[in-house]
Protein backbone atom coordinates (compact mmCIF):
# COMPACT_ATOMS: atom_id res chain seq x y z
CA UNK A 1 0.00 0.00 0.00
CA UNK A 2 2.85 2.25 0.06
CA UNK A 3 2.70 3.67 -3.32
CA UNK A 4 -1.19 4.32 -2.48
CA UNK A 5 -0.02 6.62 0.14
CA UNK A 6 2.54 8.37 -1.73
CA UNK A 7 -0.04 8.93 -4.45
CA UNK A 8 -2.32 10.04 -1.26
CA UNK A 9 0.74 12.51 0.45
CA UNK A 10 0.78 13.68 -3.63
CA UNK A 11 -2.71 14.64 -3.84
CA UNK A 12 -2.89 16.27 -0.16
CA UNK A 13 -0.18 19.24 -1.65
CA UNK A 14 -1.77 19.59 -4.54
CA UNK A 15 -4.59 20.44 -2.71
CA UNK A 16 -2.77 22.81 -0.63
CA UNK A 17 -1.97 20.76 2.13
CA UNK A 18 1.70 21.18 2.77
CA UNK A 19 3.30 17.71 3.62
CA UNK A 20 6.94 18.02 4.33
CA UNK A 21 9.24 15.00 3.68
CA UNK A 22 10.04 14.43 7.50
CA UNK A 23 5.69 13.84 7.86
CA UNK A 24 5.73 11.74 4.66
CA UNK A 25 7.92 9.29 6.35
CA UNK A 26 5.96 9.57 9.76
CA UNK A 27 2.90 8.89 7.60
CA UNK A 28 4.30 6.17 6.24
CA UNK A 29 5.17 4.57 9.82
CA UNK A 30 1.75 6.01 11.09
CA UNK A 31 0.20 3.54 8.24
CA UNK A 32 2.27 0.60 8.71
CA UNK A 33 0.94 0.82 12.42
CA UNK A 34 -2.53 1.07 12.27
CA UNK A 35 -3.08 -0.42 8.98
CA UNK A 36 -5.49 -0.14 5.86
CA UNK A 37 -8.04 -2.27 7.31
CA UNK A 38 -10.17 0.88 9.62
CA UNK A 39 -11.18 3.62 7.30
CA UNK A 40 -12.17 6.15 10.52
CA UNK A 41 -8.67 4.96 12.51
CA UNK A 42 -6.43 4.94 9.13
CA UNK A 43 -8.12 8.71 8.66
CA UNK A 44 -8.10 10.14 12.52
CA UNK A 45 -4.40 9.05 12.69
CA UNK A 46 -3.16 10.66 9.34
CA UNK A 47 -4.76 14.28 9.86
CA UNK A 48 -2.62 14.29 13.33
CA UNK A 49 0.15 13.54 11.04
CA UNK A 50 0.13 15.45 8.22
CA UNK A 51 -2.87 18.39 9.18
CA UNK A 52 -1.57 21.15 11.24
CA UNK A 53 -4.27 23.97 10.78
CA UNK A 54 -8.32 23.63 11.12
CA UNK A 55 -7.89 24.86 7.10
CA UNK A 56 -5.78 22.21 6.08
CA UNK A 57 -7.77 19.80 8.22
CA UNK A 58 -10.94 20.59 6.59
CA UNK A 59 -8.88 20.36 3.00
CA UNK A 60 -6.96 16.47 4.24
CA UNK A 61 -10.77 15.42 4.93
CA UNK A 62 -12.04 16.25 1.60
CA UNK A 63 -9.24 15.01 0.02
CA UNK A 64 -9.16 11.78 1.97
CA UNK A 65 -12.65 10.98 1.01
CA UNK A 66 -12.40 11.70 -2.49
CA UNK A 67 -8.76 9.75 -2.71
CA UNK A 68 -10.20 6.75 -0.85
CA UNK A 69 -13.88 6.42 -2.24
CA UNK A 70 -14.14 3.53 -3.82
CA UNK A 71 -17.67 3.14 -5.62
CA UNK A 72 -18.80 -0.04 -6.27
CA UNK A 73 -19.47 -1.36 -9.82
CA UNK A 74 -22.79 -1.86 -10.81
CA UNK A 75 -23.63 -5.02 -9.93
CA UNK A 76 -26.28 -5.21 -12.23
CA UNK A 77 -25.42 -3.82 -15.42
CA UNK A 78 -22.65 -6.66 -14.97
CA UNK A 79 -25.45 -9.30 -14.11
CA UNK A 80 -27.21 -8.24 -17.40
CA UNK A 81 -23.98 -9.01 -19.40
CA UNK A 82 -23.37 -12.31 -17.51
CA UNK A 83 -27.15 -13.49 -18.44
CA UNK A 84 -27.36 -12.31 -21.72
CA UNK A 85 -30.42 -9.72 -22.78
CA UNK A 86 -33.01 -12.60 -22.71
CA UNK A 87 -32.35 -13.30 -18.68
CA UNK A 88 -32.05 -17.04 -19.22
CA UNK A 89 -28.01 -17.92 -18.14
CA UNK A 90 -27.18 -19.09 -14.85
CA UNK A 91 -24.66 -15.82 -14.41
CA UNK A 92 -21.36 -18.15 -15.13
CA UNK A 93 -19.84 -18.23 -18.78
CA UNK A 94 -20.42 -21.22 -20.48
CA UNK A 95 -16.66 -23.08 -20.35
CA UNK A 96 -15.67 -23.34 -24.02
CA UNK A 97 -16.41 -19.51 -24.37
CA UNK A 98 -15.00 -18.16 -21.02
CA UNK A 99 -11.68 -19.99 -22.50
CA UNK A 100 -12.11 -18.52 -26.33
CA UNK A 101 -12.32 -22.07 -27.64
CA UNK A 102 -15.32 -21.79 -29.94
CA UNK A 103 -14.93 -23.09 -33.28
CA UNK A 104 -11.28 -23.07 -32.00
CA UNK A 105 -10.68 -19.65 -33.66
CA UNK A 106 -10.74 -17.28 -31.08
CA UNK A 107 -7.59 -16.64 -28.25
CA UNK A 108 -8.54 -16.03 -24.97
CA UNK A 109 -9.14 -13.13 -23.48
CA UNK A 110 -9.19 -12.85 -19.39
CA UNK A 111 -11.36 -9.37 -20.40
CA UNK A 112 -14.00 -11.24 -22.27
CA UNK A 113 -13.79 -13.97 -19.65
CA UNK A 114 -14.36 -11.33 -16.54
CA UNK A 115 -17.25 -9.64 -18.46
CA UNK A 116 -18.98 -12.95 -19.29
CA UNK A 117 -18.44 -14.44 -15.72
CA UNK A 118 -19.77 -10.86 -14.19
CA UNK A 119 -17.05 -10.90 -11.81
CA UNK A 120 -17.10 -7.74 -10.71
CA UNK A 121 -14.48 -7.26 -7.82
CA UNK A 122 -11.48 -8.54 -10.59
CA UNK A 123 -12.89 -5.92 -13.20
CA UNK A 124 -12.21 -3.30 -10.11
CA UNK A 125 -9.10 -4.85 -9.54
CA UNK A 126 -8.02 -4.65 -13.44
CA UNK A 127 -8.93 -0.90 -13.88
CA UNK A 128 -7.13 0.22 -10.71
CA UNK A 129 -4.25 -1.49 -11.70
CA UNK A 130 -4.69 -0.27 -15.41
CA UNK A 131 -4.97 2.83 -13.65
CA UNK A 132 -1.57 2.65 -11.87
CA UNK A 133 0.14 1.68 -14.78
CA UNK A 134 -1.10 4.73 -17.42
CA UNK A 135 -0.49 6.92 -14.59
CA UNK A 136 -4.00 8.11 -14.56
CA UNK A 137 -3.15 10.04 -11.18
CA UNK A 138 -0.65 11.85 -13.57
CA UNK A 139 -3.96 13.88 -14.94
CA UNK A 140 -3.33 17.77 -14.77
CA UNK A 141 -6.50 19.35 -17.15
CA UNK A 142 -9.78 18.64 -17.15
CA UNK A 143 -9.73 17.74 -21.10
CA UNK A 144 -7.27 15.26 -20.42
CA UNK A 145 -10.16 12.70 -18.75
CA UNK A 146 -10.81 10.83 -22.52
CA UNK A 147 -7.51 10.67 -23.56
CA UNK A 148 -7.02 8.98 -19.80
CA UNK A 149 -10.08 6.73 -19.93
CA UNK A 150 -9.16 5.48 -23.65
CA UNK A 151 -5.56 4.47 -22.29
CA UNK A 152 -6.37 2.98 -19.03
CA UNK A 153 -8.97 0.40 -20.92
CA UNK A 154 -6.55 -0.23 -23.49
CA UNK A 155 -4.17 -0.84 -20.64
CA UNK A 156 -7.17 -3.77 -19.66
CA UNK A 157 -7.24 -4.83 -22.99
CA UNK A 158 -10.00 -2.92 -25.01
CA UNK A 159 -9.12 -3.52 -27.99
CA UNK A 160 -8.54 -7.00 -28.35
CA UNK A 161 -12.01 -7.07 -26.88
CA UNK A 162 -13.31 -4.66 -29.64
CA UNK A 163 -11.54 -7.56 -32.32
CA UNK A 164 -13.12 -10.12 -30.55
CA UNK A 165 -16.69 -8.85 -31.38
CA UNK A 166 -16.05 -7.48 -34.77
CA UNK A 167 -14.58 -11.37 -35.03
CA UNK A 168 -17.87 -12.74 -33.71
CA UNK A 169 -20.24 -10.52 -35.23
CA UNK A 170 -18.16 -11.79 -38.94
CA UNK A 171 -18.59 -15.26 -38.21
CA UNK A 172 -22.62 -14.58 -37.68
CA UNK A 173 -23.52 -17.54 -35.95
CA UNK A 174 -26.31 -17.00 -33.05
CA UNK A 175 -24.56 -18.12 -30.35
CA UNK A 176 -21.59 -15.80 -31.87
CA UNK A 177 -24.22 -13.00 -32.32
CA UNK A 178 -25.16 -13.22 -28.53
CA UNK A 179 -21.71 -13.33 -27.10
CA UNK A 180 -21.00 -10.19 -29.23
CA UNK A 181 -23.97 -8.22 -28.07
CA UNK A 182 -23.07 -9.24 -24.21
CA UNK A 183 -19.16 -8.24 -24.76
CA UNK A 184 -20.54 -5.07 -26.64
CA UNK A 185 -22.68 -3.95 -23.96
CA UNK A 186 -19.62 -5.32 -21.56
CA UNK A 187 -17.54 -2.46 -23.72
CA UNK A 188 -19.94 0.12 -22.96
CA UNK A 189 -19.92 -0.61 -19.17
CA UNK A 190 -16.42 -0.52 -19.00
CA UNK A 191 -16.26 3.23 -20.38
CA UNK A 192 -18.53 4.22 -18.23
CA UNK A 193 -16.82 2.89 -15.14
CA UNK A 194 -13.11 4.17 -16.89
CA UNK A 195 -14.59 7.65 -17.05
CA UNK A 196 -15.46 7.64 -13.77
CA UNK A 197 -12.60 6.41 -12.07
CA UNK A 198 -10.70 9.13 -13.94
CA UNK A 199 -13.09 12.00 -13.32
CA UNK A 200 -12.38 11.27 -9.44
CA UNK A 201 -8.69 11.64 -10.67
CA UNK A 202 -9.96 15.32 -12.10
CA UNK A 203 -10.75 15.86 -8.60
CA UNK A 204 -8.24 14.99 -6.81
CA UNK A 205 -5.17 16.40 -9.26
CA UNK A 206 -6.52 18.19 -12.22
CA UNK A 207 -9.04 20.74 -10.37
CA UNK A 208 -6.56 22.00 -7.53
CA UNK A 209 -4.35 22.48 -10.59
CA UNK A 210 -6.97 24.58 -12.57
CA UNK A 211 -7.69 26.94 -9.72
CA UNK A 212 -4.31 27.49 -9.16
CA UNK A 213 -3.34 28.30 -12.84
CA UNK A 214 -7.08 30.79 -12.23
CA UNK A 215 -5.32 32.36 -9.68
CA UNK A 216 -2.20 32.96 -11.46
CA UNK A 217 -4.59 34.51 -13.94
CA UNK A 218 -6.65 36.71 -11.77
CA UNK A 219 -2.69 37.97 -10.33
CA UNK A 220 -2.12 39.41 -13.06
CA UNK A 221 -5.80 41.12 -14.17
CA UNK A 222 -6.13 44.21 -14.22
CA UNK A 223 -8.44 45.08 -10.93
CA UNK A 224 -10.28 47.07 -12.39
CA UNK A 225 -11.79 45.26 -15.16
CA UNK A 226 -12.31 42.12 -12.50
CA UNK A 227 -16.03 40.53 -12.95
CA UNK A 228 -18.15 40.25 -10.19
CA UNK A 229 -17.83 36.24 -10.08
CA UNK A 230 -14.57 36.87 -9.55
CA UNK A 231 -14.87 38.75 -6.62
CA UNK A 232 -14.81 35.74 -3.42
CA UNK A 233 -12.24 33.79 -5.40
CA UNK A 234 -10.03 37.33 -5.44
CA UNK A 235 -11.01 37.89 -2.27
CA UNK A 236 -9.49 34.42 -1.16
CA UNK A 237 -6.20 34.41 -3.38
CA UNK A 238 -5.70 38.22 -1.21
CA UNK A 239 -5.97 36.45 2.24
CA UNK A 240 -3.96 33.34 1.03
CA UNK A 241 -0.85 35.92 -0.67
CA UNK A 242 -1.32 38.34 2.96
CA UNK A 243 -0.90 34.83 4.72
CA UNK A 244 2.35 34.05 2.65
CA UNK A 245 3.74 37.10 3.23
CA UNK A 246 3.40 37.15 7.58
CA UNK A 247 5.00 33.42 7.21
CA UNK A 248 7.98 34.95 5.26
CA UNK A 249 8.64 38.13 7.39
CA UNK A 250 7.81 36.36 10.75
CA UNK A 251 10.03 33.56 10.37
CA UNK A 252 12.81 36.75 9.29
CA UNK A 253 12.02 38.29 12.93
CA UNK A 254 12.37 35.50 14.95
CA UNK A 255 15.50 34.09 12.89
CA UNK A 256 17.06 37.97 13.20
CA UNK A 257 16.02 37.60 17.05
CA UNK A 258 18.26 34.95 18.01
CA UNK A 259 21.52 36.80 16.14
CA UNK A 260 25.16 36.44 16.58
CA UNK A 261 26.77 35.44 20.03
CA UNK A 262 27.42 38.05 22.55
CA UNK A 263 30.83 37.42 23.77
CA UNK A 264 31.30 39.60 26.26
CA UNK A 265 27.99 39.07 27.95
CA UNK A 266 28.18 35.05 27.64
CA UNK A 267 31.58 35.49 29.33
CA UNK A 268 30.49 37.88 32.11
CA UNK A 269 27.16 35.63 32.59
CA UNK A 270 29.61 32.11 33.24
CA UNK A 271 31.95 33.60 35.40
CA UNK A 272 30.18 31.48 38.19
CA UNK A 273 31.17 28.32 35.62
CA UNK A 274 34.90 29.23 35.25
CA UNK A 275 34.39 30.92 32.01
CA UNK A 276 32.43 27.20 30.72
CA UNK A 277 29.58 28.80 28.49
CA UNK A 278 26.88 26.83 29.96
CA UNK A 279 24.66 29.93 29.55
CA UNK A 280 24.90 31.52 25.75
CA UNK A 281 23.50 35.08 25.28
CA UNK A 282 23.06 36.29 21.70
CA UNK A 283 23.03 39.67 20.05
CA UNK A 284 19.53 41.03 19.69
CA UNK A 285 18.70 43.02 16.25
CA UNK A 286 15.59 45.28 17.38
CA UNK A 287 12.86 44.93 14.39
CA UNK A 288 10.04 47.66 14.65
CA UNK A 289 6.94 46.08 12.82
CA UNK A 290 6.12 48.87 10.39
CA UNK A 291 3.23 51.56 11.18
CA UNK A 292 1.02 52.15 8.53
CA UNK A 293 -1.49 54.80 7.56
CA UNK A 294 -3.46 53.90 4.53
CA UNK A 295 -5.58 56.93 2.75
CA UNK A 296 -7.23 55.17 -0.57
CA UNK A 297 -9.16 56.57 -3.05
CA UNK A 298 -13.20 55.12 -2.94
CA UNK A 299 -14.16 57.33 -6.14
CA UNK A 300 -15.57 54.64 -8.93
CA UNK A 301 -12.34 54.67 -10.97
CA UNK A 302 -10.03 53.36 -8.18
CA UNK A 303 -12.58 51.54 -5.71
CA UNK A 304 -11.40 48.16 -6.68
CA UNK A 305 -7.72 48.44 -6.46
CA UNK A 306 -8.65 50.48 -2.75
CA UNK A 307 -10.90 47.40 -1.98
CA UNK A 308 -7.70 45.10 -2.15
CA UNK A 309 -5.17 46.82 -0.60
CA UNK A 310 -7.61 47.24 2.08
CA UNK A 311 -8.05 44.04 2.67
CA UNK A 312 -4.34 42.83 1.61
CA UNK A 313 -3.16 45.11 4.63
CA UNK A 314 -5.79 44.30 7.15
CA UNK A 315 -4.34 40.60 6.70
CA UNK A 316 -1.25 41.25 7.71
CA UNK A 317 -2.21 41.78 11.41
CA UNK A 318 0.88 39.74 12.48
CA UNK A 319 3.76 41.76 11.26
CA UNK A 320 2.07 45.33 11.22
CA UNK A 321 2.36 47.04 14.13
CA UNK A 322 -0.39 49.22 13.86
CA UNK A 323 -3.19 50.19 10.34
CA UNK A 324 -4.76 53.37 10.23
CA UNK A 325 -6.99 53.43 7.19
CA UNK A 326 -8.72 56.17 5.70
CA UNK A 327 -11.01 56.58 2.79
CA UNK A 328 -12.19 59.47 0.91
CA UNK A 329 -14.07 60.71 -2.16
CA UNK A 330 -14.43 64.20 -1.77
CA UNK A 331 -13.99 64.21 2.06
CA UNK A 332 -11.63 62.01 4.25
CA UNK A 333 -12.85 59.92 7.25
CA UNK A 334 -11.11 57.06 9.02
CA UNK A 335 -12.62 53.59 8.36
CA UNK A 336 -10.22 51.55 10.62
CA UNK A 337 -12.83 51.42 13.34
CA UNK A 338 -15.31 50.04 10.54
CA UNK A 339 -13.18 47.49 9.60
CA UNK A 340 -12.31 46.27 13.46
CA UNK A 341 -15.61 45.59 14.49
CA UNK A 342 -16.52 43.81 10.74
CA UNK A 343 -15.08 41.01 8.86
CA UNK A 344 -12.58 42.57 6.55
CA UNK A 345 -14.44 42.31 3.00
CA UNK A 346 -18.15 43.19 4.88
CA UNK A 347 -16.62 46.11 6.12
CA UNK A 348 -14.81 47.68 3.20
CA UNK A 349 -18.22 47.08 1.24
CA UNK A 350 -19.93 49.36 3.63
CA UNK A 351 -17.29 51.93 3.37
CA UNK A 352 -17.67 51.56 -0.52
CA UNK A 353 -21.28 52.26 0.27
CA UNK A 354 -20.83 55.29 2.52
CA UNK A 355 -17.69 56.87 1.19
CA UNK A 356 -17.23 56.06 -2.09
CA UNK A 357 -17.97 56.81 -5.85
CA UNK A 358 -18.52 61.03 -5.73
CA UNK A 359 -16.15 63.00 -7.48
CA UNK A 360 -12.35 63.44 -6.28
CA UNK A 361 -11.29 66.13 -4.57
CA UNK A 362 -7.39 65.41 -3.63
CA UNK A 363 -6.86 69.13 -2.39
CA UNK A 364 -9.74 68.50 0.27
CA UNK A 365 -8.59 65.41 1.40
CA UNK A 366 -4.84 66.16 2.14
CA UNK A 367 -6.94 69.08 3.97
CA UNK A 368 -9.34 67.19 5.97
CA UNK A 369 -5.79 64.96 6.80
CA UNK A 370 -3.89 68.01 8.01
CA UNK A 371 -6.63 69.26 10.23
CA UNK A 372 -7.65 66.62 11.85
CA UNK A 373 -5.27 63.40 11.35
CA UNK A 374 -1.93 65.03 11.15
CA UNK A 375 -0.84 63.25 14.37
CA UNK A 376 -0.74 59.90 13.04
CA UNK A 377 2.39 60.22 11.02
CA UNK A 378 5.86 60.04 12.46
CA UNK A 379 9.10 59.05 11.96
CA UNK A 380 8.09 55.24 12.02
CA UNK A 381 4.69 55.39 9.87
CA UNK A 382 4.65 54.74 6.33
CA UNK A 383 2.21 56.73 4.41
CA UNK A 384 0.71 54.63 1.64
CA UNK A 385 -1.73 56.60 -0.56
CA UNK A 386 -3.68 54.68 -2.95
CA UNK A 387 -5.37 56.84 -6.30
CA UNK A 388 -4.93 57.99 -9.58
CA UNK A 389 -4.54 61.56 -8.19
CA UNK A 390 -7.36 63.10 -10.94
CA UNK A 391 -8.79 65.89 -8.39
CA UNK A 392 -11.27 67.26 -10.79
CA UNK A 393 -9.87 70.08 -11.84
CA UNK A 394 -9.57 71.88 -7.78
CA UNK A 395 -6.22 72.93 -6.20
CA UNK A 396 -4.35 70.07 -5.58
CA UNK A 397 -2.15 71.56 -2.37
CA UNK A 398 1.05 69.47 -2.74
CA UNK A 399 2.32 71.51 0.34
CA UNK A 400 0.00 69.47 2.07
CA UNK A 401 1.67 66.43 1.23
CA UNK A 402 5.02 68.13 1.33
CA UNK A 403 4.56 68.44 5.08
CA UNK A 404 3.33 64.62 5.45
CA UNK A 405 6.43 63.84 3.53
CA UNK A 406 9.02 65.24 6.13
CA UNK A 407 7.03 63.59 8.72
CA UNK A 408 6.79 60.21 7.45
CA UNK A 409 9.23 57.43 7.17
CA UNK A 410 8.18 56.80 3.70
CA UNK A 411 5.87 57.91 1.52
CA UNK A 412 4.29 55.82 -0.86
CA UNK A 413 1.94 56.79 -4.08
CA UNK A 414 -0.20 53.29 -5.20
CA UNK A 415 -1.75 54.76 -9.25
CA UNK A 416 -3.58 52.06 -10.84
CA UNK A 417 -2.91 53.88 -13.85
CA UNK A 418 -0.03 53.69 -16.28
CA UNK A 419 2.25 56.17 -16.03
CA UNK A 420 2.18 57.75 -19.70
CA UNK A 421 -1.40 58.88 -18.51
CA UNK A 422 0.35 60.73 -15.37
CA UNK A 423 0.03 64.30 -15.95
CA UNK A 424 -2.23 64.08 -18.21
CA UNK A 425 -5.91 65.80 -18.34
CA UNK A 426 -7.16 66.49 -14.46
CA UNK A 427 -4.07 64.59 -13.26
CA UNK A 428 -2.06 66.22 -10.62
CA UNK A 429 0.66 63.35 -10.72
CA UNK A 430 4.02 65.10 -11.41
CA UNK A 431 2.97 67.71 -8.79
CA UNK A 432 2.65 64.52 -6.41
CA UNK A 433 5.52 62.65 -7.28
CA UNK A 434 8.30 64.45 -5.90
CA UNK A 435 6.83 64.45 -2.31
CA UNK A 436 6.94 60.53 -2.37
CA UNK A 437 9.60 57.98 -1.60
CA UNK A 438 8.36 55.73 -4.31
CA UNK A 439 5.65 56.21 -6.67
CA UNK A 440 4.69 53.59 -8.99
CA UNK A 441 1.38 51.97 -11.01
CA UNK A 442 0.04 49.01 -8.85
CA UNK A 443 -3.25 47.58 -10.75
CA UNK A 444 -2.79 44.32 -10.08
CA UNK A 445 -2.44 42.03 -6.87
CA UNK A 446 0.72 40.69 -8.05
CA UNK A 447 1.73 44.46 -7.77
CA UNK A 448 0.00 44.42 -4.25
CA UNK A 449 1.78 42.08 -3.17
CA UNK A 450 5.47 43.04 -4.43
CA UNK A 451 4.95 46.76 -2.64
CA UNK A 452 3.79 45.84 0.84
CA UNK A 453 6.58 42.72 0.19
CA UNK A 454 9.14 45.40 0.03
CA UNK A 455 7.81 47.31 2.53
CA UNK A 456 8.45 44.49 5.00
CA UNK A 457 11.88 43.83 3.71
CA UNK A 458 12.75 47.18 4.57
CA UNK A 459 10.71 47.41 7.99
CA UNK A 460 13.12 43.90 8.67
CA UNK A 461 16.78 45.48 7.30
CA UNK A 462 16.25 48.83 9.54
CA UNK A 463 15.64 51.21 6.64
Amino acid sequence: MRPTLERFIRALRVSDVPVSVREGLEAHEVADLVGFADRDILKHALAATMAKTEDEKDRFEECFERFFARDELDSSALDAIAEGEDGEGDGEADPGEAEGETDGALAPLPLADMLLAGDGPAIAQAMEAAANQVGVSEVRFVTQRGVMARRLLDEMGLRDLERMIWELRRRAGEGDRDRADRLEAGRRYLLDEARDLVARQVELFARPNAERLREEFLAEARLSSLESRDLERMQRLVRKIAKRLAAKHTRRRRHARRGRLDVRRTIRRNIGHDGVPFDLVWRHKKIDRPRVVAICDVSRSVSAAARFLLLFLYSLNEVLAEIRAFAFSDRLAEVSQTLDEAEAAQAIDLVLETIGFRPTDYGRMLEDFDENFLDAVDRRTTVIILGDGRSNNTAPRQDLLEKIYRRAKRVIWLNPEPKPFWGTGDSEMPRYVPYCHLAQVCNTVKHLERVVDDLLELAAKGA
